[in-house]
């Protein structure tokens, strides 16, 4: 069983920072990669950002100079800054990781339960 835990989510005004962390625990060989999706009311979910284990990370382009994804990987934990928040932010922000269960068999995607990220102009 693995579990991907979410905090930080809240209410912040326009131009603020708000820093979410997502922590993976249970039973697994290792976390390949991890990430941070949105889904804005009446939208699509989006990709925000990722991040390998080698730390090579992914923006997409309306949060990059904004954004910045990093992670420790002694706790497989997943950290998201955000500065210079805008109303258009605004979304529920899901935690994603890639993690390895069983050897020699596929990776499975794992996801959070969402926290709130409110940013009011």
């Amino acid at each position: 069983q693995v579990q991907l835990v979410e905090s930080g989510g809240g209410l912040v005004q326009a131009g603020g920072s708000l820093r979410l962390s997502c922590a993976a625990s249970g039973s697994f060989l290792s976390v390949v990669n991890m990430g941070w999706y949105r889904q804005a009311p009446g939208k699509q979910r989006e990709l925000v950002a990722t991040i390998t284990r080698g730390g090579i990370s992914n923006y997409a382009d309306s949060v990059k100079g904004r954004f910045t994804i990093s992670s420790d990987n002694t706790k497989n934990t997943v950290y998201l800054q955000m500065n210079s928040l805008k109303p258009e932010d605004t979304a529920v922000y899901y935690c994603n990781g890639r993690i390895a269960q069983y050897v020699s068999r596929p990776e499975n995607d794992f996801w959070g339960q969402g926290t709130p990220v409110t940013v009011s102009s």
